[in-house]
């Protein structure tokens, strides 16, 4: 025999169920929209990386530009043996030069062409045909 109690009670299950499987579907579509918004996330810091690199290699071949320019302008340095390359900001002076004094020059012009930043001295003195 069914009695009022036995009703509430299966009631009162069904709800307690239902409540359950709520938090169940609430916990499965959170768990799976912080998955797709983690790899969205991903592929927006890839995204932004990318631009970031974008943006370095710009402004490193526009230091090497000013640097190269400097160089050439010079009327007192003769720089056809040396070539410039920039590495994330860092510019490197490579090949040779003929004396002390341009060396240093190379050096002075670089360093105030790149605005102060890192300038690496990878030159070498070549005196009398011989490094």
């Amino acid at each position: 025999m069914v009695t009022f109690d036995t009703i509430c009670s299966v009631t009162d299950r069904l709800q307690w169920a239902s409540v359950a499987l709520g938090h169940v579907m609430k916990y499965r579509l959170m768990k799976q929209l912080s998955a797709a918004g983690l790899a969205g996330l991903a592929l927006l810091a890839c995204g932004g990386v990318g631009a970031h690199e974008e943006r370095a290699s710009a402004a490193d071949e526009q230091l090497k530009n000013d640097v190269d320019n400097a160089l050439s302008s010079d009327p007192y340095f003769y720089g056809a043996h040396v070539s410039v390359s920039v590495h994330n900001g860092t510019v490197v002076l490579s090949g040779f030069v003929f004396s002390d004094w341009d060396l240093r020059d190379a050096i002075r012009i670089a360093t105030r062409a790149a605005g102060g930043r890192r300038v690496v001295d990878d030159l070498t003195i070549e005196v009398a045909g011989r490094r």
